[in-house]
């Protein structure tokens, strides 16, 4: 009885049992029928570079062997290609808009069968309980979901968050079972600093022997060195082959970033080389759900990569033993006896599109095993996690007093993160600096929504395009403040209204009404409904934007980066303008 009991534990928490290994072993040996058999693979080999023709066993959750087996359900796989499931180096789930059973039931249908995520958004709304809240969501999902305790929270101290992790709430979340390392150190300034709690939280890496990820946009050189000696160990900010190539000479990891902003790959595929392709990543760090459902996920990724003219092995690598190798993920990543049988099947190693995926040795149907649905989220469960929108409107306003003639604006790129740092001369009217839709410059605020303090950074950004209305988000990184921009007073102040009114989401609005209404009722980041639901309200939400007259693809991704005082240039908090350079807050005015 007790070593039925113990098994039976054993069992609960992942492990091996010996009557486990004990069936595996003689279904390997042929001994006794496999659990199932995929018959006649092509295999896609990622420890040697090349594709073997052969039978896979399955024995419950893992693969016994390959070779010439029979089993008790044999899968004629008619010489299709075999992969491991692709495991997602680097993402912030509620990016999506998604909880994560939603999330990950969406991915699981184009072959991401694990998931390594940063929770940092959800963090800076809620804290420790919002982490929790992931971790609960996460368990038991076919799709593997490791987390990465976030390290920034907030991400510097010149904003205002709904949230504080220092070194000993990191320390907590580190111990738990779910947690696999601690997540990327944005803050590098506070490290070439020496910020005293930065090195705490350096030295809890190295404590716990745990991946320590990085984030260092454009350093270089001297500060480079200096950042990495620190401990981290990768990069998912590299925008120029140049900067990428001097992150893997020094010892990085490279992720390679595929996402629904930033797009990084056409760029970047050009370094990776039959020498160093072992330590290149591909990830998508935000995706937001239309692009999940119609786009993909890391398939899409990689058809993009063999398209641009990688081997479609080594870009199988890049997101399969890669990433099992770079996070210390046992036994996943490869096709191979005594791995966990997640794995990919499709037909053209050109154009790789999944027709059958396996997680746990499961067969997924249509992404998701049909007795294991994505649960509903309870609002009782986590109160910490909703109602996280107060906004005290006596206290705001958005007319900006006209102190000069030329502005700091912040010039926004497409499908980059990275922000310029203009002087132009601003639109003057009775006193108020105003929108300038001729010159495609509109006014841009960010509002601290956590504690209704009234703080607010008010300028203006140029590269939208709008002709007329406003948008506004709650989903604004990292603290997730609300995000408004526009080219009327009180079309800014009726977005805003809308989504604090109703717990967070997205909104848009022109000539005093509302044009469209996504609901994030979870934290103000992440939407309670079905991913296809989500999708379709977001894409209404974006044919709206449109009909402002914008020219960027996805607004609401861009204009959320708009607060994030991490990437350079030039960025707003509810603080006021942030020189990311410098460091510091600067005055909206020049002269």
């Amino acid at each position: 009885m007790i070593v039925e009991f113990v098994d039976i534990i054993l069992l609960s928490i992942g492990m091996d049992t010996k009557k486990e290994i004990g069936r595996r072993i003689r279904q390997a040996r042929g001994v006794e029928p496999a659990d199932c058999v995929l018959k006649n693979c092509r295999v896609i080999d990622v420890f040697c570079g090349e594709i073997v023709e052969a039978d896979v066993a399955i024995c419950g959750e893992r693969i016994a062997g390959l070779g010439e087996y029979t089993g008790v359900l044999e899968v004629d796989c008619e010489r299709a290609y075999l992969s491991p499931g692709f495991i997602e180096g680097h993402i912030h789930i509620e990016s999506s808009m998604l909880t994560p059973g939603e999330f990950t039931k969406t991915v699981l249908a184009h072959g991401t069968t694990a998931v390594v995520c940063d929770p940092h958004e959800i963090a800076n709304v809620a804290g420790i309980s919002g982490v929790r809240f992931m971790i609960a969501e996460s368990e038991g999902q076919p799709c593997s979901v490791f987390v990465m305790a976030p390290s920034c929270v907030p991400a510097t101290h010149f904003e205002n968050s709904g949230a504080q992790l220092d070194a000993d709430k990191l320390e907590e979340l580190c111990r738990d079972n779910s947690v696999i390392g601690i997540a990327e150190m944005m803050n590098f300034p506070g490290v070439l600093f020496e910020d005293e709690e930065v090195l705490e939280k350096l030295l809890l890496a190295e404590k716990l022997n745990i991946p320590l990820d990085g984030h260092a946009p454009g350093l270089s050189g001297k500060d480079l060195q200096a950042y990495i000696s620190t401990g981290v160990r990768s990069d998912h900010e590299c925008v120029t082959a140049q900067e990428a190539r001097e992150k893997l000479r020094a010892g990085m990891w490279l992720f390679i970033r595929e996402g629904s902003t930033a797009k990084n790959l056409e760029a970047l595929l050009p370094v990776v080389s039959v020498g160093n392709s072992h330590r290149c990543l591909m990830v998508t760090d935000d995706c937001h759900p239309h692009d999940l459902i119609v786009k993909g996920h890391l398939d899409r990724t990689v058809r993009k990569a063999v398209r641009l003219g990688l081997d479609p092995v080594t870009a199988i690598q890049m997101v399969t033993i890669n990433p099992a190798n770079c996070f210390h993920l046992r036994n996943r990543g490869a096709v191979a006896a005594g791995y966990r049988a997640d794995l990919v099947l499709f037909d053209s190693l050109k154009d790789i599109r999944p027709r059958m995926v396996f997680a746990g040795g499961k067969r997924m149907d249509g992404g998701a095993e049909k007795e294991k649905e994505g649960q509903a989220l309870s609002q009782n469960a986590f109160p910490e996690v909703f109602n996280s929108v107060h906004v005290d409107f006596s206290r705001i306003s958005f007319a900006i007093p006209a102190r000069g003639k030329v502005a700091r604006v912040i010039g926004v790129q497409h499908e980059n993160l990275l922000t310029e740092l203009l002087e132009l001369e601003v639109k003057i009217e009775d006193g108020l600096a105003v929108a300038d839709c001729e010159n495609d410059i509109v006014k841009l605020a960010v509002i601290e929504r956590h504690r209704s303090t009234g703080s607010m950074g008010l300028g203006f950004v140029r590269g939208f395009g709008i002709q007329k209305g406003a948008l506004a988000s709650t989903v604004g990184h990292d603290s997730h403040n609300i995000t408004a921009v526009g080219v009327s007073d009180t079309d800014m102040e009726l977005a805003v209204r809308t989504i604090a009114g109703s717990g967070g989401g997205l909104a848009v609005a022109a000539e005093g009404k509302v044009l469209s209404f996504l609901p994030l009722r979870a934290g103000g980041i992440m939407s309670m409904e079905r991913a296809e639901d989500v999708a379709g309200g977001f894409a209404a939400a974006l044919k709206a934007a449109k009909s402002l007259g914008g020219n960027v693809s996805d607004p609401f991704m861009l204009m959320s980066f708009l607060a994030l005082p991490v990437i350079p240039h030039l960025k707003m908090t509810d603080l006021g303008l942030f020189d990311v350079d410098l460091f510091e807050h600067v005055e909206l005015w020049v002269r």
